[in-house]
């Protein structure tokens, strides 16, 4: 029984950290970039659209479509940035702790 309970308290330990580690992870603010910068994207960890930022010679009449595609590729290269970083800040989290492959966290 004494294992038992050393078990739940490192599950409590590893709650308190889960939690902390998610307001960790919703604070963070990503940016993503497009166009050799023409574009920035500024995101934040739970994935919301802070800001944007497109440079001025890019609003032009003729220049619509290309924008739109900057724009797409700034939010997709802000969220690949965010999804490295979570991986990474649960990946720390985890450390020695024996969870099967492929299992993420939070469930």
């Amino acid at each position: 029984m004494k294992d038992l309970g050393e078990l739940m308290k490192q599950a409590g330990a590893m709650q308190a950290k889960m939690q902390e580690m998610q307001e960790k992870i919703a604070a963070m603010e990503i940016e993503g970039v497009s166009g050799g910068g023409m574009v920035k994207i500024v995101m934040n960890g739970k994935g919301y659209c802070k800001a944007v930022a497109i440079e001025r010679s890019l609003l032009k009449e003729d220049e619509g479509e290309v924008v739109e595609d900057l724009i797409a590729a700034a939010i997709n290269d802000a969220k690949s940035k965010l999804e490295t970083q979570t991986a990474e800040q649960m990946k720390s989290l985890t450390a020695g702790l024996p969870l099967p492959p492929g299992m993420k966290l939070p469930f």
